[in-house]
């Protein structure tokens, strides 16, 4: 679908796909590397979670740790089982599901046939039985556990594939099945989400896995709490309806796409198809997602003192369907040769930009109590705590606070708790993965963009178009070229 190409209306669902864009938009006009850093909120509306018209819309299957170390204690193991059961009575009736055991190899518990099962109550009950006799031993390779989930959904026409991970422990036998080689085969093929439990599991492990397959990453402290952690993210999961939405980047002559990252609510790889600025992303319900767009460009023989376009923003969805998009919206940048314009940054992109600082406080001061250095970590935790109080994340200042004693929360002075373990670190690196939201849309002063209400068919200040003069098409008000012909469009008064 060609980006210019009329949003509105262009089909009769009632789900409907939202688009804001929040930036600073003055760059420094001398010469240098100059970026510029954008916020994209893209929300979908009135999924409903009813289900797909072309029959189910999930392909689920529960990978499960069964090394040797889910024997002890025994509650883990338990806990484990307790929590797949738990997951197989949420599936609606036809869902295609298998149940994967994993350890140094994988294999299926359920179904013992070489295609998955449709749930019903029969085969719900098999599974249950099932999952309720396995047994624990052995190694951990988490890519043949990946591959086989892999190999299973590949088999499955439903919309939505999805892996739910449980481990224990470290990937130790990673030279059976390595796990890079792994992400790459499973990335675009289906979502997973990782969860850590007991006291040996990685938490970077796990983020490296979610991050590439647009997953989560989390953890449980105590075993019985993992069957309604479990029960939570199936609901949540059932309404996910639609599978896919592409963000396209279109860059203006002069300009390229550097990166286009997901930073809320977790943070996620996005690659663009084949060297485009098309970035899929996957697996959508009712939700708002979050992306940083940075772009560069070359102010060399630009006009200075005029709000010139970098690239359009827009949202389509692969194959057509059935929901309602937002008309295309421009990135800006003014070339200015005033300091204290070009010195300002966009407030949602400074807040996730210091997020991704607290992120690396937080991994700095894990590798540091890894090695015995525990002034060192008391202070990375302590610019943690500094960076969560500058954004308002209460949240993260509570979790910082199982591992610390906050003493001056505003200039980061903490005092490490002695009967602080390692595997408190690593709850705290999944954790800290789940970003807060950030400020208020429409805080991206200087553009204009971002104050829109970002509904379907909405566009910056209330929805307003323009046609080109040369092919006709629909362009945001705010546009100096066609998003569709690149034709100049005259400024407005």
């Amino acid at each position: 679908m060609e980006t210019g190409t009329p949003r509105t209306g262009e089909a009769a669902g009632r789900v409907a796909a939202g688009l804001e864009i929040s930036q600073w938009k003055y760059l420094p006009s001398e010469a240098g590397d100059p970026q510029m850093h954008a916020i994209l909120s893209v929300r979908v509306d009135g999924t409903g979670g009813d289900g797909h018209p072309g029959g189910p819309v999930l392909a689920q299957v529960l990978a499960m740790d069964c090394s040797s170390s889910m024997t002890w204690p025994v509650e883990k193991l338990h806990a484990a089982q307790q929590a797949a059961v738990a997951a197989i009575r949420k599936l609606p009736d036809g869902t295609p599901f298998a149940v994967v055991r994993g350890n140094e190899q994988a294999a299926v518990v359920y179904p013992d046939t070489p295609r998955m099962a449709r749930a019903s109550a029969r085969t719900r009950a098999r599974a249950e039985r099932a999952v309720r006799e396995t047994v624990a031993g052995g190694g951990t390779c988490i890519g043949a556990w990946l591959d086989l989930s892999r190999r299973l959904l590949t088999e499955q026409d439903a919309p939505i594939g999805h892996v739910l991970l449980l481990t224990d422990g470290k990937n130790q036998h990673d030279e059976h099945m390595p796990l890079a080689r792994v992400l790459e085969e499973c990335a675009g093929r289906f979502v997973c989400d990782a969860w850590g439990i007991g006291d040996g599991w990685d938490g970077r492990e796990l983020l490296r896995i979610t991050s590439r397959l647009h997953g989560s990453a989390a953890s449980v402290r105590e075993e019985e709490a993992l069957p309604g952690e479990y029960e939570q993210l199936m609901n949540r999961l059932l309404t996910k309806t639609v599978p896919e939405l592409v963000v396209s980047v279109t860059a203006m002559p002069g300009c390229t796409v550097r990166y286009l990252k997901q930073v809320f609510p977790t943070e996620a790889e996005l690659t663009a198809e084949d060297g485009t600025g098309r970035f899929v992303t996957r697996a959508w319900g009712d939700e708002t997602r979050r992306y940083q767009l940075c772009l560069a460009a070359d102010p060399t023989g630009r006009p200075r003192r005029e709000d010139l376009q970098l690239a359009v923003v827009a949202v389509d969805v692969p194959g057509g369907g059935e929901v309602r998009l937002p008309p295309p919206q421009p990135c800006l940048v003014h070339w200015t040769d005033d300091p204290a314009l070009s010195r300002h940054t966009d407030a949602q992109v400074e807040h996730f930009e210091q997020h991704q600082r607290l992120g690396e406080a937080v991994a700095a001061a894990t590798d540091a109590h890894r090695r015995g250095q525990r002034d060192l970590a008391e202070q990375q935790l302590g610019r943690a705590v500094r960076l969560a109080r500058a954004m308002g994340a209460d949240e993260q200042i509570a979790r910082l606070a199982r591992l610390v004693r906050i003493e001056d929360a505003p200039s980061g002075r903490v005092a490490l708790r002695p009967e602080v373990t390692a595997v408190d670190f690593q709850h705290l690196i999944t954790a800290s993965s789940h970003s807060t939201y950030g400020p208020a849309s429409g805080t991206g002063t200087g553009t204009g963009i971002g104050t829109g209400s970002g509904a379907a068919g909405g566009a910056p200040g209330g929805g307003a178009t323009v046609p080109c003069p040369a092919c006709s098409r629909k362009a945001p008000a705010a546009a100096r070229f066609c998003p569709a012909c690149g034709h100049r469009i005259e400024a407005r008064p």
